[in-house]
């Protein structure tokens, strides 16, 4: 059921119930011993951090992933407590607030020494342990430490642990290419993982989580779960890869339908031209209507005269370019009164097209086309 009336100017409807069986059915992907992270950075891939999070949790996942601090203690302050859920945040910068982390009782990744330094002087400062997870930089060459300088920061943070001040509760790294089948990268990352766990291992690290698997690890790499797995956009119905397979083969269903009204239908004559630059002008008498969503609100000025839309029983595109508030859809000889719907995309039930065709529209891939639907866009919560 709906809690709020849909915005009718444009709203993203966001699917709860959807999202909770899609956590069921990746925590059935995984081995019983394996718990589940919902991962909800930037805003739960634009559906909404803590109404997704709060979902998550009741279809039964113990760990919630942030990038930033910022994200992480913002869920703290929404009420999901230390008991509710372990928060465990990756993207750290020098002067960010670790003493605010320890305090909230954050898992606090560290991937270099600075970062041990300043979270160290954040146990001292709040008189309390800190949670502190080492990345290992494995080969993908963002975050983590690399290979060469894990023994030290290994040694450093024992060290700090036996002083008190810090419990190391995981160690983890993260793939380039989980979402290739067959990459020659995921065993080579996978090795290498194993020799930094067995080299912290042995030098006394007692972690309680060790976990490397994305969505799409998660989805077809059972050999990379260890004790968790983060599945991010896959949670919310999205496939990570269409080579790996589409969301109904894994038995997902997309959690976000972006719809607007129809603002305003109007006849215009053969060589009409459309929007900026007139990339596009009418060959014929048409009607074209306009929807009142633009790059503003997210929607990517790169699908321009290709994104499609369901407007009435058909699929249209859009018509010359996508502005920064609006575009326009070419009706041809059909019409419908302001205020009709424009699916944009959702599950596909309605025949409406999904954000991996958008994605192919924009020449970029679906993650992006959920994440960048703006704040200007309600996100209208069903079945909460």
């Amino acid at each position: 059921m709906t809690e709020t009336p849909p915005p009718r100017r444009a709203r993203a409807e966001i699917d709860l119930g959807a999202l909770r069986a899609n956590v069921r059915t990746l925590r059935a992907r995984v081995a019983p011993h394996a718990q589940v992270m919902a991962v909800v950075k930037a805003d739960a891939y634009g559906h909404g951090a803590v109404r997704c999070a709060r979902a998550a949790l009741d279809a039964g996942v113990g760990w919630l992933g942030t990038a930033t601090p910022h994200e992480a203690l913002a869920l703290r302050a929404a009420g999901i407590t230390e008991a509710d859920a372990r928060i465990l945040c990756w993207l750290w910068t020098p002067g960010d607030p670790w003493a605010d982390g320890v305090a909230a009782g954050l898992d606090m990744t560290v991937s270099g020494m600075w970062a041990l330094r300043e979270v160290v002087e954040a146990a001292r400062q709040t008189g309390k342990r800190a949670r502190v997870q080492l990345k290992a930089d494995t080969g993908l060459g963002r975050n983590g430490c690399q290979p060469a300088d894990w023994p030290e920061l290994v040694g450093e943070a024992l060290k700090a642990e036996s002083q008190g001040l810090l419990t190391i509760t995981g160690l983890w790294s993260h793939f380039a290419c989980a979402d290739e089948p067959g990459h020659p990268s995921i065993a080579s990352q996978l090795d290498s993982f194993h020799t930094m766990l067995e080299y912290a291992e042995k030098a006394g690290v007692e972690p309680e989580v060790r976990h490397i698997a994305n969505s799409p690890a998660t989805l077809t790499l059972p050999e990379t779960h260890f004790d968790l797995v983060r599945p991010g956009i896959a949670m919310y119905g999205v496939s990570p890869s269409p080579e790996l397979g589409t969301s109904a083969d894994f038995g997902l269903r997309p959690v976000m339908t972006l719809a607007a009204s129809i603002a305003l239908v109007k006849q215009v004559p053969a060589g009409h031209g459309v929007s900026y630059g007139h990339h596009y002008v009418t060959e014929r008498e048409t009607h074209l209507g306009l929807v009142p969503l633009g790059y503003a609100d997210g929607i990517p000025r790169h699908a321009s005269g290709r994104g499609p839309v369901l407007v009435g029983d058909r699929v249209r595109r859009v018509a010359g370019r996508v502005a920064m508030d609006q575009f326009v859809v070419d009706l041809g000889s059909d019409t419908v009164e302001p205020g009709a719907e424009a699916l944009l995309f959702g599950p596909g039930d309605r025949g409406e097209p999904t954000a991996e065709d958008w994605a192919r529209a924009a020449d970029t891939i679906a993650y992006e086309i959920v994440t960048r639907i703006g704040a200007r866009v309600p996100r209208v919560y069903l079945n909460g």
